[in-house]
């Protein structure tokens, strides 16, 4: 068990990336954090494969986490598959819960598309409770 706050995980979670992988992330949490102030930080899924675990945001519930894959880094939304249909989705599509956005190195991240995705990823997750 770490002695660090979640945020300070991810900011362990992000210095360990480098380039562009660590310019998404960096980006990613930006435009989620804009979106939504009240969003929590947690880092979820620590295993041995993956000893640092996930950073995810949380408000009423996940709202979405980013995963560095070996040639991508992915957000997905907790809820996508209840969102409203958006081009930036291009991954796990046929999911029946989420959604996901899959970053590539030369990708940039939209930082207004993200925000208006966490607003809505928000707003869904208020409207469950």
């Amino acid at each position: 068990m770490s002695d660090k706050s979640d945020s300070e995980q991810i900011d362990d979670i992000i210095a360990q990336q480098t380039g562009w992988k660590q310019d998404a992330i960096v980006a990613l949490r930006a435009a989620i954090k804009a979106a939504d102030p009240a969003a929590v930080e947690v880092v979820k899924y620590k295993k041995p494969s993956k000893p640092e675990g996930v950073p995810f945001w949380t408000h009423d519930g996940d709202v979405c986490f980013v995963d560095v894959l070996k040639n991508a880094v992915r957000l997905t939304f907790a809820r996508g598959a209840r969102m409203e249909d958006n081009d930036l989705f291009n991954t796990r599509l046929d999911s029946k819960v989420v959604r996901a956005i899959d970053y590539f190195d030369g990708d940039r991240v939209d930082e207004a598309a993200v925000e208006a995705l966490v607003v809505e990823a928000v707003e869904l997750n208020i409207a469950a409770r």
